[in-house]
């Protein structure tokens, strides 16, 4: 018989929806399943076979984050098929760092009311940011929570696992004055500083959707730009250049972020007109009357992953990167020093 509780459904659960969205996903989970992949979805966990072949000692590397309130936009503009690139780019992004390949993602979505269409939807954009970084949706959990969120908002976070041979581990130990920095570009704002963003632009139903003129669309549609997957460009990168350190650029911008891929003793030199700033960062710094320092602690400004490299390697680099569709600059060096970073 056909699982299904009248009294549940009066305080808010239906779990035939949750039966439904479960049909509606299993399309766009199919299409991220690789070879490692043991069991499909609707069991009590994802079965997963890593393949370790030529692996002396593999390294599991796992990664969680969530959107943030990024997630305001999106329903604002009552657009979902999105959001869920952001949830696992903010994960696989940070797994790369090490120089690990994510193997499989999980997902959790929150709602206050389970409209299928709408979490097929949500769940539509994560399959498209797992095909993105070449690992698979194992599985997920999607909660059904009236009461807690209003009906039309939700909530979406997820992790990944990667694997990385231990003597392959990329960790700024080798790191020495002298090494190239190398910045990929990003997409936009990617998932952070939302919170910041939303105050300066008093976002709202009328104000997403205002214009600017250095912005090529609505001001709503710009902010929402998914977040940029950079795991086939950092693996590719790794695999023809010795990479000794790489930063994901997130919340906290360059002064948080890139002291981590630091070690002691040796700071990040950054010249800021080598930066390639969108026009989206002109325009909140403009808007909101930003100091030019807090909105680099706060966004990626325009690059969302930073390798060193050996300065005999920078312009390979460069040229892996651009030829692979990527736009990758130098935006400065490794110097002797404990500032951590310096943007000159």
């Amino acid at each position: 018989m056909k699982s299904f509780s009248e009294s549940y459904k009066a305080a808010g659960v239906d779990v035939t929806a949750g039966y439904k969205a479960v049909e509606l996903m299993k399309k766009h989970v199919a299409r991220t399943t690789t070879d490692g992949v043991v069991s499909g979805i609707g069991g009590f966990g994802g079965l997963f076979k890593p393949d370790i072949a030529g692996m002396e000692e593999p390294i599991l590397v796992s990664g969680t984050d969530g959107v943030g309130t990024k997630l305001k936009l999106a329903f604002l503009l009552n657009k979902h098929d999105t959001i869920g690139i952001d949830a696992v780019a903010m994960c696989v992004n940070d797994v790369v760092c090490c120089g690990a390949k994510p193997l499989f993602f999980l997902d959790y979505v929150a709602v206050g009311k389970n409209v299928p269409e709408r979490v097929a939807e949500i769940v539509s954009g994560i399959a498209d940011g797992c095909v993105q970084s070449g690992c698979a949706l194992v599985g997920g959990e999607t909660a059904e929570m009236p009461g807690f969120y209003p009906v039309d908002e939700y909530d979406v976070a997820g992790f990944c696992v990667g694997m990385v041979d231990k003597k392959k581990i990329i960790d700024g130990s080798r790191l020495e004055k002298g090494d190239v920095l190398i910045g990929i570009a990003s997409s936009g704002v990617h998932s952070n500083g939302f919170s910041l963003v939303r105050k300066v632009f008093d976002i709202n139903e009328e104000t997403i959707h205002n214009t600017y003129e250095e912005l090529s669309k609505p001001l709503g549609e710009t902010l929402l730009t998914p977040t940029k997957i950079y795991v086939k460009a950092v693996l590719n990168l790794i695999e023809n250049i010795d990479v000794k350190a790489i930063s994901h650029i997130t919340g906290g911008g360059f002064y948080e972020n890139i002291p981590r891929m630091m070690k002691e003793g040796l700071t990040a030199r950054i010249k800021k007109d080598a930066v390639p700033v969108l026009p989206i960062f002109k325009v909140i710094q403009r808007v909101g009357n930003i100091p030019e320092r807090d909105m680099f602690n706060t966004f990626n400004m325009g690059i969302g992953m930073i390798a060193a490299v050996p300065a005999c390697q920078a312009d390979k680099a460069i040229e892996i990167l651009n030829n692979i569709g990527e736009t990758a600059v130098i935006l400065g060096e490794v110097a002797e020093g404990s500032d951590g970073v310096v943007l000159e």
